[in-house]
């Protein structure tokens, strides 16, 4: 039973998981064209004066781009299971609620654990030869708040989008954006190194509240 349900969820975002990686792709090659041209201009020891002096790590392009890649997935994931009502009929199958739920939810986390570990480990073989570890490390630490963001914004969405009525919609859009925003306060180089680890709890954690969606939407809030 549950690989049928993780069969219907691949169905329903196949096509937007392939665009999603694409697009992941090409803003990566694009930022290490960029890293390439300044190498073959100037030198790779001016490409490390930059990193050392400036806040630039050549990946600002990539900054929203982890973020619309998980918002995108839930909306595709969970929209049709409300406008279509497949939820009510996925809610009758002979397993328990929590279980078809916390499928459902963690197959698009995986699939976006995938795509973020994937990119991440092209740009560290990219960069491993060119950088010493040190930059490397600057570089990636830099990055992961805005792959964090895309799990906080996927879990955001399917909380919202499995949330009944559209009063607790809208308080959980305005809810989830105040959080997301967190993770876009600063453009400084490593600056959440100190945080990081308690954002990313409380991200999954957070995923946990489109149970409490479902709850509602099973005992027939309107």
């Amino acid at each position: 039973m549950i690989k049928a349900i993780l069969y219907k969820e691949w169905i329903k975002i196949r096509y937007l998981f392939l665009l999603a990686a694409v697009i992941l792709m090409a803003f990566t090659a694009y930022c290490q064209l960029r890293i390439g041209n300044v190498i073959s201009l100037r030198s790779a020891a001016h490409l490390w004066e930059i990193l050392l002096t400036r806040d630039n790590t050549f990946y600002e392009a990539m900054r929203y781009v982890p973020l619309f890649s998980g918002v995108l997935l839930a909306l595709f994931q969970f929209v049709p299971e409300m406008q279509q009502k497949r939820l009510k009929l996925c809610l009758h199958l002979p397993l328990p609620q929590n279980k078809i739920i916390g499928s459902m939810l963690g197959f698009g986390v995986s699939l976006l654990i995938i795509l973020f570990v994937v990119t991440y480990l092209i740009i560290f073989l990219y960069l491993n030869p060119i950088l010493a570890p040190e930059l490397i490390s600057r570089v990636m630490l830099t990055m992961l708040p805005w792959f964090v963001a895309g799990i906080a914004g996927y879990a955001f969405v399917a909380f919202t989008v499995l949330e009944p009525t559209w009063k607790r919609r809208l308080l959980n859009i305005l809810a989830g954006v105040a959080f997301i925003r967190i993770f876009y306060l600063s453009g400084y180089a490593e600056a959440y190194n100190q945080v990081i680890v308690w954002l990313l709890i409380i991200t999954l954690a957070l995923a946990g509240l489109s149970f409490l969606s479902v709850s509602r939407f099973k005992d027939g809030v309107q």
